[in-house]
C-alpha cells in the first residue's frame, strides 16, 4: 500500500481546525535564549543538514561509561571504585578529601588497572595539588589514562571567591599540565566545563558560551606555559550537564561539537572535540557525547549510595547493550527539527562565546558579573514558566508521584569557599524542582 505524502499545507489545514480560534503562531515558543521551537520542521524549514558524530568506534563500547565515587575515607572509596568498575563503568571520576594527598589516593586506587580504566578528578580549585597527588600515584604506569579535569575559572564561578588571582590559580594549572604532559602521554588535562551556568539556573546558550570561552583561557594558558597548541587542545575535555529535556540535551551536544571545530581551528591544529556530559544517558548518547558521568538517583540530596550508582550503570548498560544507542555514528543526524535545534543553538552559543571575549574574557566577564547578571535573567525566566504552568517538569509539576519514597544518601560534607584573594558573584547552584517539592511536602503537613 502506497501512502501519500502529505503537504505543509495539507499539515496547516488540520492544524488550524484542530487550533479552532487560536493561530497557529500560538505553536510556535520561545526558549531561554529567544530562539524559536516551531511545531513543524520540513525539508523548507531544517536548512543545511547538520552531522555531528562522536569519534568512536561503533563495534566497541560507543560511549565511556563514568561512575562518580565521592567520599573521605580511603577505604570505603577503593571498595566502591572496584565494585562499580567490576559492574560497568569504563571509568571513574573522585571527588573528596582523598584527593588531598597522593598516600590515601593511591589506598583508594590500590588494584585498578590505570592503564586500561581513566581516572578523573573533581577537586575545584585544588585541581593542581590534586593532579601532582594523582601523578604520584600511577607512578609506574606512564601509559596510566589519567584525567586531570583541571577547571579553576568553573571552580571560581560557583564559589565566587578563590585564595589567590584567579589568573594565577589559571596559570598553576597550565603549569602543572606542562610539567606532567611528558610522563604521562595519555593524559588529559584540562575540564572547560559549562556545567556551572546550568546548575545556575542559565540558559542552554549560556552554558555552550561558558564552555567555549573556558576552553580558550585554558588553552592559551597552557600554551604560555610551554606547551603546543595541539597538546592543549588535546588535553582539553569539554563539560556540559544533561537534565530530563532530552532533545535539547543532545542538541546541545552536537552543537558543542560544531563549535569546538571552529574553535580549534582558530588555534591552527583541528582536533576532535571530547565532551563529558552529567548526566541524563540518553540524551548524552544520541547526541554523541564521548563519556556520561553517572550521577545517581539520590546525588540531588548528597552523595549516591551503592544502590543508586548500580542503578545509573544499569541504565547505560540498557541504552548500550540493549538499545544499542551507539551503533549509529550520529542517531539525530537526518531529523530536520534536531539539526535545526543543533544549528540555532550552536550559533547562539557562539554569539556568548563572541559577547564574553568581547568583555575582556571569561576572567574579566566573572569578575564584572556580566555573565551572572545574564544566568540570572534566564533563571527568572524559566522560573517564571515554571510556576505559570507554561513550562512543566515530569515527575515534579506533572505526573507527580502520588507517594514518594525517600532515597537515601550520604551528606556532603559544607566547604567554607577559599577566599583571600580574588571574588566574583557566585553562580550559585540552584535546584529549580525544590520550591514545587517544597508546596507539596508543606500540603501534607
Amino acid at each position: 500500500m502506497i501512502f501519500p505524502i502529505p503537504s505543509p499545507a495539507d499539515w496547516r489545514g488540520l492544524a488550524e481546525k484542530a487550533l479552532k480560534d487560536r493561530p497557529l503562531e500560538s505553536l510556535v515558543h520561545l526558549d531561554a535564549d529567544s530562539l524559536a521551537v516551531r511545531p513543524l520542521y520540513a525539508a523548507a524549514t531544517g536548512g543545511q543538514p547538520v552531522f555531528a558524530p562522536r569519534p568512536s568506534d561503533a563495534e566497541g563500547r560507543a560511549w565511556d561509561v563514568r561512575t562518580l565515587v565521592e567520599g573521605d575515607d580511603a577505604a570505603a572509596m577503593n571498595a566502591a571504585v572496584l565494585s562499580d568498575l567490576e559492574g560497568g563503568a569504563a571509568s571513574v571520576l573522585l571527588k573528596g578529601a582523598v584527593l588531598s594527598d597522593s598516600e590515601p589516593l593511591s589506598r583508594a586506587l590500590e588494584g585498578v588497572a590505570l592503564e586500561l580504566a581513566a581516572i578523573g578528578l573533581d577537586a575545584g580549585l585544588d585541581g593542581p595539588d590534586a593532579a601532582n597527588a594523582l601523578a604520584v600515584a600511577a607512578k609506574g604506569s606512564p601509559r596510566a589514562k589519567l584525567m586531570f579535569h583541571m577547571d579553576p575559572l568553573s571552580a571560581f564561578a560557583e564559589a565566587g571567591a578563590a585564595p589567590r588571582a584567579i589568573d594565577e590559580h589559571l596559570m598553576l594549572a597550565a603549569n602543572t599540565a606542562a610539567r606532567h604532559a611528558g610522563a604521562y602521554p595519555e593524559a588529559s588535562f584540562f575540564l572547560a566545563g559549562g556545567r556551572g551556568v546550568h546548575e545556575a539556573g542559565g540558559s542552554i546558550a549560556q552554558e555552550l558560551g561558558f564552555a567555549a570561552a573556558n576552553a580558550v583561557a585554558l588553552v592559551k594558558a597552557a600554551i604560555a606555559a610551554g606547551m603546543t597548541a595541539e597538546a592543549a587542545l588535546k588535553g582539553t575535555v569539554l563539560g556540559v550537564s544533561l537534565d530530563q529535556e532530552y532533545f535539547d540535551g543532545l542538541a546541545k551536544v552536537r552543537a558543542l561539537r560544531l563549535m569546538w571545530r571552529t574553535l580549534s581551528r582558530a588555534f591552527g591544529a583541528e582536533t576532535p572535540a571530547v565532551i563529558e556530559a552529567r548526566s541524563a544517558g540518553y540524551a548524552g548518547a544520541v547526541g554523541g557525547a564521548d563519556a556520561v558521568v553517572l550521577d545517581g538517583l539520590s546525588r540531588a540530596n548528597g552523595r549516591s549510595d551503592a544502590f543508586a550508582r548500580r542503578q545509573a550503570r544499569n541504565t547505560q548498560a540498557v541504552l548500550m547493550e540493549e538499545a544499542q544507542l551507539g551503533r549509529v555514528d550520529d542517531p539525530a543526524a537526518g531529523s530536520w527539527f534536531l539539526d535545526a535545534r543543533t544549528r540555532d543553538l550552536a550559533e547562539a552559543g557562539w554569539a556568548e562565546f563572541q559577547r564574553i571575549e568581547g568583555e575582556g574574557g571569561l576572567v574579566v566577564a566573572l569578575r564584572t558579573g556580566d555573565i551572572q547578571d545574564r544566568v540570572a535573567a534566564a533563571r527568572a525566566e524559566r522560573e517564571m514558566a515554571l510556576a505559570s504552568g507554561a513550562s512543566q517538569l515530569v515527575g515534579v509539576t506533572k505526573y507527580v508521584d502520588p507517594d514518594p519514597r525517600a532515597a537515601p544518601f550520604e551528606a556532603e560534607p559544607a566547604r567554607s569557599p577559599q577566599a583571600g584573594g580574588d571574588a566574583c558573584d557566585p553562580l550559585t547552584p540552584i535546584r529549580l524542582a525544590a520550591p514545587f517539592e517544597t508546596q507539596k511536602w508543606e500540603a501534607g503537613q
